[in-house]
């Protein structure tokens, strides 16, 4: 009998035969990286379009992507970067984003984009936290990266600027990094699979943005899960309308997938629902990208003036659950091809919806993706929090907490010890949300633990509540929450954004949504809005997730304003 009993390395189990897999687990290893896939597409489709950025009209090959990656790893490397440095950028949707995520790569350097739209003390926050090496800023928001720096304890040693704005004092600009005659583009010696390639903030729906590194593995596990799902090919041209600083704008057919796999992703600096419909039409677009606040856009603005999106084979929704009649509406004015994926920074999407789900699965958030382990367990009170074997039962009624194993996860999060255990427990994710599944485990979120109403001790979940008031031709969206109140420990509220120019009067409109709620069917009278505060704008995290802390938090001060309305 073959001896197994033994490890061939610490933490790395025998096989179960004399075979030797030493030779494998080194290729697997050393160049099954991100950046060796990279390097291969620099010459396998050299001569295909990597990369297109309208807003200047450029564009360039795999071949051209090569050429200046390489020349800013050489840049770099001039700057004093080198292995496990933090490379931190603060930039839109840009070629440059683009350029020093593969670039930080070319040096086992760790990328760590950050959030455009954090206020001064936010970006601090950040600097302190990931202590950079380089920091790459827009030009075009200065002032505000001028504050972020007098308030940070960290500088950065190297601090550049994009764009054709002045530079801060002590800053260069972004091409000075790059090396002319510099080598193309190579995967660096000694990486492996396991090294730390990027480092991403959380979305803050909950409060201060937490840190997770992800690794090489993750990166190309990540690509490999979008090819499969949507699916992607080399001959596909993507657009991810969300920001590529979080894991659903660069992962989801962003620059990480593209350049994975051989297509072209093309750049969209800001959101404007005109300019994607005019893209798709004129670029031949295969696939979108987006929070269901983009689509919710798209839809209004193509019903205003149609274009020609026969070139999509699919819009791929993510960062917040897309409700039934919203699916149903975009299916039938944008393409039938949408699909859902739920998932968090920690382990991108672990469930997908799929066009052929619908329109029977509308509103939920899909099956477990191929390679991930989802459930739903049980929630208890206090600090009891189930085992994964502890399921809620699948009935599509009980509500539970969503939990998932993954391969895509980092498993960790940086300088944050407690919140790291309290989320990842052996090799499961807790990552806060509600949901429920049936029996074939098609999985519906219901909304966050922390989110939770409790109204004279009954449970009210705020996507419940909202699904229904999405429902009134009216309202463009909402966000329910709880207003404490002596009697009943909270009341249910709901903040609504009309459709432009409906719900004018707020005492009409009130009265329009309490007839409209009491008319559901779908919900229970104490689950219904006791007030309403009609409003412009909704908080949403940079992935389209909403902030339903950021309203709670206000809304005593809201009533005391006389901001919200009894029907």
């Amino acid at each position: 009998m073959t001896d197994t009993t033994s490890t061939t390395r610490q933490g790395t189990p025998a096989t179960n035969t004399e075979y030797d897999p030493s030779a494998l687990r080194a290729v697997f290893e050393q160049h099954f990286t991100y950046a060796s896939a990279v390097e291969r597409n620099t010459h396998r489709y050299a001569a295909r379009t990597a990369l297109t950025d309208p807003p200047t009209g450029r564009s360039w090959t795999y071949a051209e992507l090569g050429t200046v990656t390489g020349s800013l790893v050489a840049g770099l490397a001039e700057h004093g970067v080198g292995v496990g440095d933090i490379v931190a950028y603060q930039l839109m949707n840009t070629p440059e984003f683009a350029f020093l995520y593969v670039a930080a790569q070319g040096l086992r350097a760790v990328s760590s984009p950050m959030n455009f739209r954090l206020a001064p003390g936010e970006t601090a926050h950040i600097l302190d936290d990931a202590r950079p090496a380089v920091f790459v800023y827009d030009t075009a928001a200065g002032e505000s990266v001028a504050t972020a720096l007098e308030l940070a304890e960290h500088r950065p040693a190297v601090i550049a600027g994009v764009g054709d704005g002045p530079l801060l004092d002590g800053t260069i600009r972004f091409d000075d990094l790059l090396v002319d005659g510099a080598p193309t583009f190579r995967a660096p010696e000694g990486a492996s699979v396991w090294d730390e390639t990027s480092r991403l903030y959380t979305s803050g729906t909950t409060g201060m943005p937490k840190a997770v590194p992800l690794t090489s593995l993750n990166e190309v596990l990540t690509a490999h899960d979008v090819i499969m799902h949507f699916p992607l090919a080399p001959t596909d041209k993507t657009m991810n309308m969300s920001p590529w600083f979080h894991r659903g704008g660069n992962y989801c057919a962003g620059p990480n997938t593209a350049f994975y796999v051989g297509a072209e992703v093309v750049t969209l600096p800001r959101f404007d629902a005109g300019v994607v419909l005019d893209s798709i039409q004129e670029q031949r677009l295969t696939y979108v990208i987006g929070a269901p606040t983009n689509l919710e856009r798209l839809a209004d603005a193509q019903e205003a003036e149609p274009r020609d999106l026969s070139s999509l084979h699919g819009i791929v929704t993510m960062g917040a659950p897309l409700d039934r009649a919203a699916a149903l509406r975009y299916q039938s004015v944008l393409t039938p091809r949408i699909a859902n994926g739920y998932g968090t920074t920690e382990a991108f999407w672990n469930t997908y919806l799929r066009p052929e789900d619908l329109p029977d699965a509308a509103g939920a958030a899909g099956r477990a993706c191929l390679d991930d382990d989802v459930a739903v367990v049980k929630v208890y009170g206090g600090d009891d929090i189930a085992a994964p074997d502890d399921l809620a039962a699948k009935d599509g009624h009980e509500i539970g907490e969503v939990i998932m194993r993954s391969v895509k996860s980092g498993y960790a999060y940086v300088h944050n010890p407690e919140e790291e255990a309290r989320k990842f427990r052996d090799g499961w994710i807790y990552p806060g949300d509600l949901a429920s599944w049936d029996e074939n485990e098609i999985v519906t979120i219901i909304g966050r633990k922390d989110d939770m109403i409790i109204s004279g001790g009954e449970n009210v979940h705020p996507v419940q509540v909202e699904e229904v008031l999405a429902a009134h031709p009216d309202v463009a969206d909402s966000i329910v929450v709880g207003l404490p109140d002596d009697e009943w420990g909270e009341v249910v509220v709901a903040y609504v954004q009309p459709r432009s120019g409906r719900l004018a009067d707020a005492q009409a409109a009130a009265a329009a949504l309490e007839a409209h709620c009491k008319a559901s069917v779908a919900l229970a009278d104490y689950k219904r809005p006791r007030r309403y505060a009609f409003v412009d704008e909704l908080p949403y995290t940079a992935t389209g997730k909403k902030q339903h802390f950021v309203l709670k938090e206000r809304s005593r001060a809201d009533a005391a304003a006389g901001l919200f309305v009894t029907p």
